[in-house]
């Protein structure tokens, strides 16, 4: 695929506070729960390009390949936490949200296993990702794992 263009060419002060935005929300929670956030809101979103950086990521960090696997059947899945279920609960429903209110019940599971703090952070860090896969799909981008580790090295320093 060929990139329609670089965002972080045509925007860079918008796109640098992007991603530290990205990289604040997705450190506030355990890095295991945001990958599998990532993963599943990109496999839901059809982003080639996240689920290839993220599955690299998550495998890196340790997450096993059966629970990267199977993210997309979570709900039969025996391998998740009851508070990664919540929150891959909370992620389908928010990704989904043209798709009808079934966020009811996946708020009350949520709040089971969340403080409301940590509530917040997650529906950011749900948000976020919903955001890079439009930024990704919108504009055909297909990054290196590698090379996105470049990008975030030089927005955080």
């Amino acid at each position: 695929m060929t990139a329609k263009l670089d965002p972080f060419a045509a925007a860079p002060a918008l796109m640098k506070s992007w991603m530290g935005a990205s990289l604040a929300i997705a450190s506030s929670l355990e890095t295991s729960l945001v990958h599998l956030v990532e993963i599943r809101a990109s496999q839901i979103n059809g982003c080639a390009n996240c689920l290839n950086m993220h599955t690299a990521s998550a495998r890196e960090k340790g997450e096993t390949e059966q629970c990267i696997y199977l993210l997309s059947a979570w709900r039969e899945a025996p391998c998740y936490t009851d508070r990664e279920r919540a929150a891959l609960g909370w992620t389908d429903a928010l990704t989904r949200l043209s798709e009808g209110h079934t966020y009811e019940t996946a708020y009350a599971t949520l709040r089971e296993e969340f403080s409301e703090e940590e509530q917040v952070k997650l529906t950011l860090m749900i948000n976020i990702i919903n955001g890079w896969n439009r930024l990704a799909v919108g504009f055909g981008l297909f990054v290196d794992p590698k090379a996105v580790k470049t990008i975030q090295a030089k927005v955080a320093a």
